[in-house]
């Protein structure tokens, strides 16, 4: 298993796992797509893979087609909806989320190749695949080092502002991974950094509010921003405003 650095390289994989069927012309490679959130928070992701198809040949509705199964922030719903995509007979499962979109996809099916993307920790400690050299099974795609870069992307934070101590983490719980980041790999870094981190449960762009309210009596200097649909409240004037007051790490 190769640890791919972003989505249209992930894309390239999907579209290696189609192209033997497009030797058959009246056959159409279908995708299915398995998403924990609604269509809106999942729209960006979605996107870029089907960019990324477009730059390679790959037009949705002529010669490629997706079938998305959108969660809605349901966990409960994940297994059948990927029972329902293995029945419609695709190809391959896009797996759009950490363990709790891979598993119930793994549970599903045995033989469908299932592309994972969006994984933020170790597949091998998940126990989603038997190494990273030869995964096995039926899993393969990539995996960021989100958990892994988090001390050294507040290491830069201090370095970038060298005066700050208090430093504001936002994050969402519903994000694979983030809670380990915020938990382990952040305070692992602390002590040595003379930072305090003060973590925020964002769920959504209206929680900027609450978090715009108490953060300016907490007086934090320094803001760290853990991926995911957060960065679509930037459109918020507030929070524009902060930006500009504050040191930023946004990724």
């Amino acid at each position: 298993m190769f640890k791919l650095p972003s989505i249209p390289v992930a894309v390239a994989l999907l579209a290696c796992a189609v192209m033997a069927d497009t030797q058959q012309p009246k056959k159409i490679p279908r995708i299915g797509y398995l998403a924990p959130l609604d269509r809106l928070n999942e729209s960006a992701r979605s996107a870029g893979i089907q960019r990324a198809l477009r730059e390679r040949g790959y037009m949705t509705g002529q010669n490629i087609a997706i079938e998305f199964r959108h969660a809605e922030g349901k966990q409960d719903r994940l297994p059948g909806l990927a029972a329902e995509l293995v029945r419609l007979k695709v190809d391959l499962i896009v797996a759009a989320g950490g363990s709790s979109v891979i598993r119930p996809a793994m549970n599903t099916t045995k033989t469908l190749p299932i592309v994972m993307i969006g994984q933020g920790i170790d597949p091998v400690q998940a126990d989603l695949v038997n190494s990273l050299a030869r995964p096995g099974g039926n899993v393969t795609g990539f995996y960021n080092f989100s958990r892994e870069l988090g001390g050294k992307r507040l290491e830069l934070l201090k370095e970038a502002a060298s005066n700050i101590s208090r430093v504001a983490v936002l994050y969402d719980p519903a994000i694979p991974g983030t809670l380990l980041e915020v938990k382990e790999s952040l305070p692992a870094v602390t002590g040595a950094l003379k930072l305090t981190i003060q973590p925020w449960e964002i769920r959504s762009p209206e929680d900027f509010d609450t978090f715009l309210a108490g953060v300016n009596k907490q007086q934090q200097q320094g803001l760290y921003v853990i991926g995911g649909p957060l960065n679509k409240a930037t459109e918020n004037g507030s929070w524009n405003c902060f930006k500009k007051q504050v040191a930023i790490d946004l990724r």
